[in-house]
């Protein structure tokens, strides 16, 4: 990579990366994969997948990135592309990991009646409404935040546990300025909602 590459943020070297990809020169590509793969498995471990898949969701996340080279519109956007696209490949390895066990753990005499007839668990119509309403609320307000801000917080809300070291690589934000500034964001995004009418976020 070029000298300017290895002076900027992560997210900026990831976009550097997308457009020498582009170009046919993949080596650059190829050294960002090996920067930011730590980062990619913090995220998709962060999600619950075990240690096992965790690789396979993240080889699926870089051939993703491969296939959908030439349709991200905006290179500056290629990390949180990474992330979103790691994070829900975790979802869905999760899902799949919970579902085999399900049927790993089935009783031989369940059957379709009976499992009919036990009460549904999960929230009914209207919470779901309500929940997405509520990211649909939330989401918006944020997009009204200064860039810094909505970076912050993007990342953080990717995992459980933040790892700051890797937040403080992808936006070059120093480690110990980032819990004082999430804390002024998330002020800020409280105040947005407020005036929106969503006194419950404070």
């Amino acid at each position: 990579m070029s000298s300017t590459a290895d002076t900027s943020s992560l997210g900026d070297r990831a976009a550097f990366a997308l457009l020498e990809y582009r170009e046919g020169r993949p080596d650059a590509l190829g050294d960002f994969v090996r920067e930011a793969m730590p980062l990619l498995w913090r995220t998709v471990r962060a999600q619950g997948v075990s240690r096992e898949a965790a690789d396979d969701v993240v080889q699926h996340t870089w051939a993703a990135l491969v296939r959908h080279a030439d349709s991200i519109t905006e290179p500056k956007a290629t990390l949180k592309w990474l992330l979103v696209t790691a994070r829900r490949a975790a979802w869905e390895a999760v899902r799949k990991d919970r579902a085999d066990q399900g049927h790993r753990t089935e009783l031989p005499d369940d059957d379709a009646e009976t499992s009919a007839t036990l009460p549904d668990a999960g929230p009914g119509p209207e919470a779901e409404v309500l929940k997405d309403e509520r990211d649909r609320l939330l989401w918006q307000a944020l997009g009204t935040l200064p860039k810094r801000c909505q970076e912050l917080l993007r990342l953080v809300s990717l995992a459980d546990r933040p790892d700051y070291r890797s937040i403080s690589t992808a936006i070059g934000m120093p480690v110990g300025s980032i819990g004082a500034t999430r804390g002024r964001c998330l002020a800020k995004l409280r105040v947005v909602l407020t005036e929106h009418g969503e006194a419950s976020w404070t």
